[in-house]
């Protein structure tokens, strides 16, 4: 759905080029959510406005819903639906007005873009307030609102840039259960860029972290988490802690294993499956195991090895 090859975006500035994007290659398949996610003043929102046809790259190609960015801007703006962060909804229309005027602006006929104002109204938690202001809507609503318009013509790649910026926690969560249903209902590739970890892992099927305007690391969040911390077993050891800890550590898939009084830590590859078959050895060993946790490494973890700095409550919406 997505093929950027060293895409590059320049900005002149009174002291001087930026170099805001520095050549990224990636891709995104049919049919995933997939996560870009970056510091502020990373690349994110601006490799996302250059995909989405509102910026000119710099240089390099890219290959979006099927047409060339460069040669054919007017087919992907065709084939994409955009929700940016901020809503560009007029207050004083109703909810129906607005979607139906923009399928118009794609060239649906008005009983058409009624029919499927109402399909996106239901599915998106919106069925009875067709005639209600969109100025009157709550926060959740609004930003539903913003998706359904960038619904309306039924693209097959939708980007969202950080859709739950200023959403309570249950407008959060309500608010994934619509994004999975893209997917799921519209059969749409979702791309979107987001500050909140847990969001990302929540949802999405891969993700992209770039710094400095590059890629830097890319995978499924389980498999991120895994390649950059590994995940820790700690077993409370009651009896001889030495021999628990050198039984321990002479396990296959086991990194390091260290004891502090009577508690062995091993980090290791896969933490949950480890777990069992450690206690298995100790119970073997006729050591009891009084305790036992397996702690995950988190997305902020990735960051922080990755980047150098930690995305937690540390970026506010709306960098680059």
């Amino acid at each position: 759905m997505i093929e950027a090859r060293g895409l590059a975006r320049t900005f002149q500035t009174r002291t001087g080029p930026v170099e805001a994007v520095r050549g990224v290659d990636f891709h995104v398949a049919a049919g995933e959510i997939v996560g870009f996610l970056g510091p502020n003043g990373a690349g994110k929102t601006t490799t996302q406005r250059m995909l989405s046809t509102l910026l000119s790259p710099t240089a390099g190609t890219a290959i979006v819903a099927g047409c060339d960015l460069r040669k054919d801007p007017v087919g992907v703006r065709r084939q994409i639906g955009y929700v940016a962060q901020g809503g560009a909804t007029n207050p004083m229309a109703t909810v129906d007005e607005e979607l139906v005027t923009q399928a118009r602006l794609y060239g649906m006929t008005r009983h058409a873009a009624e029919a499927r104002a109402k399909v996106l109204r239901t599915e998106l938690d919106l069925p009875d307030l067709g005639q209600r202001q969109a100025g009157k809507l709550s926060g959740g609503q609004r930003r539903r609102l913003d998706i359904a318009l960038g619904l309306m013509h039924t693209p097959t790649l939708v980007f969202l840039d950080e859709p739950s910026t200023g959403l309570d926690p249950h407008s959060r969560a309500n608010l994934w259960t619509h994004i999975r249903g893209l997917r799921d209902r519209e059969r749409a590739t979702v791309f979107l860029t987001t500050h909140y970890l847990d969001e990302a892992d929540a949802l999405c099927d891969r993700i992209l972290i770039i710094d400095h305007g590059t890629i830097v690391a890319h995978g499924t969040p389980a498999e991120l988490k895994r390649r950059i911390s590994g995940e820790v077993v700690t077993l409370t050891i009651e009896g001889d802690g030495e021999k628990a800890r050198d039984l321990v550590a002479a396990q296959a898939g086991v990194r390091d294993a260290q004891l502090a009084g009577n508690v062995v830590r091993a980090t290791v590859d896969h933490g949950d499956a480890a777990a069992l078959a450690l206690m298995r050895l100790l119970d073997g060993a006729d050591i009891l195991v009084a305790a036992l946790s397996v702690a995950h490494p988190t997305l902020d973890d990735v960051f922080l090895t990755m980047t150098g700095r930690s995305l937690r409550d540390a970026d506010a919406p709306g960098g680059n």
